[in-house]
């Protein structure tokens, strides 16, 4: 497969505001209507090649685990039709800044919380499991923190203020 051709098999977009990010659309569900499988709604930067990268891995292990029952789905955060109040009110700041997802209850999930669930979704938990750990968990936060903070600058993109000043101006 060429390089095109697996970039565009990564990025297909939906008309439901999710990608079809290298998995088949079965692992990929419409917010509101989601199967009941599905456990976490996780919002990532379809724009970033290290998050498709680790779309893609949580993706493909989740189908091999739960074929035709995913528990995971995955939102485009850049696809023009994504919707905030869609996915509990994250705007587009908040989603680029900060990696968050939505459980199934309701329940917003952010930073390293959202790998952990995720790993431990696909049965990978035990990757994370130290995460949550006193001590640990401060570290491995203060970490993503770092990263966060600096992902967009180390993956060779605008800053968030110039990404969100077309996408985050408040409607009349």
């Amino acid at each position: 497969m060429s390089r095109s051709d697996k970039a565009q098999t990564m990025q297909q977009p939906a008309n439901d505001g999710t990608t079809r990010c290298g998995v088949s659309a079965a692992a990929i569900a419409p917010p509101p209507s989601q199967p009941a499988a599905t456990q976490l709604r996780i919002l990532y930067d379809g724009a970033c090649p290290l998050c498709l990268r680790e779309v893609r891995f949580l993706g493909q292990r989740d189908q091999r685990r739960h074929p035709g029952a995913p528990r995971l789905a995955f939102v485009d955060i850049n696809d023009p039709a994504y919707d905030p109040s869609a996915h509990a009110g994250i705007d587009y700041r908040a989603a680029m800044g900060r990696i968050q997802a939505i459980a199934a209850d309701g329940e917003v999930l952010r930073d390293v919380a959202v790998f952990r669930r995720a790993y431990g979704l696909i049965g990978l938990g035990w990757l994370y499991a130290p995460t949550n750990w006193p001590g640990v968990r401060q570290l491995a936060n203060a970490a993503y923190g770092l990263w966060a903070r600096w992902r967009l600058r180390l993956t060779g993109r605008p800053s968030l203020d110039e990404l969100c000043s077309d996408r985050c101006r408040p409607l009349p």
